[in-house]
């Protein structure tokens, strides 16, 4: 009787390590950033009118600061991988024969007998040369490619979705506490957003949670000192 096949699939998180970073980096700071901004201004004695636009321009402030930024930096490591791709297809075109050698060499130095190195280069470089001196010698791979776009578009709808809660209670609290509000509902979503974000990389959750509240207490804690300070009507 035959052996049935099995598919067999791996999910690995660092597959996913592009767009979780700059989720996490997006919601983390828009929710710090916007909830100390709203907790500052309210310390302050500012009126709600004056709160609300606050945490209204920080939010669109910072989702396209948070665009910005990424589009520029993943460009510039896109910008390095065409360049590399640049070398090795002007490589593999003047000199086939030493880059076959040194594709031969790189699997020899991870484990594989001489000959069957070379085999494989060779296979490896009639199906696809280009794609096996990205991955083997460079280290580019698809999965891992630079895509600045996506970066971008992830941070600033992170960031907009991590700044909302601080600015619609701004909006919808009319009572007083609203400093008190904001600090404890800003304290447990970062203490949920580092856990998940922890689980999502296969961690346990607990550090991750610690580490954002570690971070974000401090924010919020030096924006309300100089909202108290001052203490000055600014509306």
């Amino acid at each position: 009787m035959p052996a049935e096949h099995h598919h067999h699939h791996e999910s690995h998180r660092s597959h996913h390590a592009g767009w979780l970073r700059a989720a996490v980096l997006g919601a983390n700071d828009g929710l710090i950033s916007t909830g100390s901004l709203v907790l500052g201004m309210a310390t302050a004695q500012a009126t709600p009118a004056t709160i609300l636009l606050s945490g209204l321009a920080g939010l669109v402030a910072g989702a396209l600061s948070m665009a910005a930024g990424e589009y520029v930096s993943v460009s510039s490591q896109s910008d390095a991988e065409e360049a590399d791709i640049r070398i090795e297809r002007a490589a593999l075109e003047q000199h086939p024969e030493a880059e076959l050698q040194e594709l031969t060499q790189i699997y020899i130095h991870r484990g594989l007998e001489p000959a069957l190195a070379r085999q494989v280069a060779e296979q490896l470089t009639a199906h696809d040369d280009l794609a096996a001196h990205l991955r083997d010698e460079v280290g580019i791979h698809e999965v891992q490619r630079a895509r600045p776009v996506q970066a971008a578009m992830a941070s600033a709808g992170a960031f907009t979705l991590g700044a909302l809660p601080p600015v619609l209670l701004a909006w919808l609290w009319s009572g007083p506490g609203l400093a008190t509000v904001v600090v404890a509902s800003s304290l447990v979503l970062l203490a949920v957003l580092g856990y998940v974000a922890e689980r999502v990389a296969g961690g346990g959750g607990i550090k991750g949670a610690l580490r954002v509240l570690l971070w974000g207490s401090l924010a919020q804690a030096a924006t309300a000192l100089i909202g108290w300070l001052f203490g000055v009507n600014v509306g």
